[in-house]
């Protein structure tokens, strides 16, 4: 079966700063036929004014990662869906590496992942991250989960949780197929690691990790993730 549209779903909140550049390497992708489905978080910047000519659909909602990606979904008209964050970077060719997985049998998957920066310990990091991925059939956001339509109606879509959106989206698609594992590896924003020190990040998502696996609600974990939010 040929597959020629790919729905990018990209959730945002005040990237002012970063939108245009972002959206800017995705064109090529729209210029070979493919979409990009923006779900704005209700930012209170000026997000939704810059992105607006480099996207084909776009909404704003309440915000929350999980509620804006599953409300993409239902606005993509794509076969397979990818989900992005806006902090995340695209090989060239990612179409024609998710088509060809898809048409290799995998029905969902995702990317290796790259962390900007040159420190040895953000190709750790990442290295890490990967194998985890391929040993668990876990995958995160930042390694730009892709899935076709079918499945993504089939799994129950993304679920409206707080925070560990990924993880349990990944368990519920792991009960149809193991994840196709493209080597190729997208590139994230290092900033987390930089902004809150490398050792106490690994340590602190590790941690809520191990909490979510325990039974801790996804709302006392996002409380942890972000406690300055109301």
């Amino acid at each position: 079966m040929p597959w020629q549209l790919l729905s990018i779903i990209v959730p945002v909140l005040n990237e002012a700063d970063n939108i245009e550049a972002f959206l800017k390497h995705l064109q090529p992708f729209r210029e070979r036929g493919h979409e990009v489905v923006l779900v704005d978080g209700k930012s209170s910047d000026n997000t939704c004014q810059l992105a607006r000519p480099w996207v084909d659909r776009m909404m704003s909602v309440q915000k929350g990662r999980a509620r804006q990606q599953a409300i993409g979904a239902k606005m993509a008209t794509g076969q397979i869906f990818l989900f992005l964050h806006a902090d995340t970077r695209l090989p060239e060719q990612a179409d024609q590496l998710i088509f060809q997985a898809v048409e290799k049998g995998g029905q969902w998957g995702r990317f290796n992942v790259r962390l900007s920066g040159s420190a040895i310990m953000f190709r750790i990091i990442a290295a890490m991250m990967n194998t985890r991925s391929c040993l668990t059939g876990i995958a995160t956001g930042d390694q730009a989960i892709f899935v076709t339509h079918g499945l993504y109606h089939n799994s129950g879509c993304f679920p409206d949780i707080p925070l560990m959106e990924d993880i349990e989206f990944s368990r519920r698609l792991k009960k149809f197929s193991r994840p196709a594992c493209i080597k190729t590896p997208v590139c994230t924003s290092s900033r987390r690691w930089q902004q809150n020190g490398t050792f106490k990040t690994i340590f602190f998502m590790w941690l809520l990790r191990l909490q979510y696996f325990l039974g801790v609600s996804p709302a006392k974990l996002h409380q942890k993730y972000y406690p300055s939010n109301d």
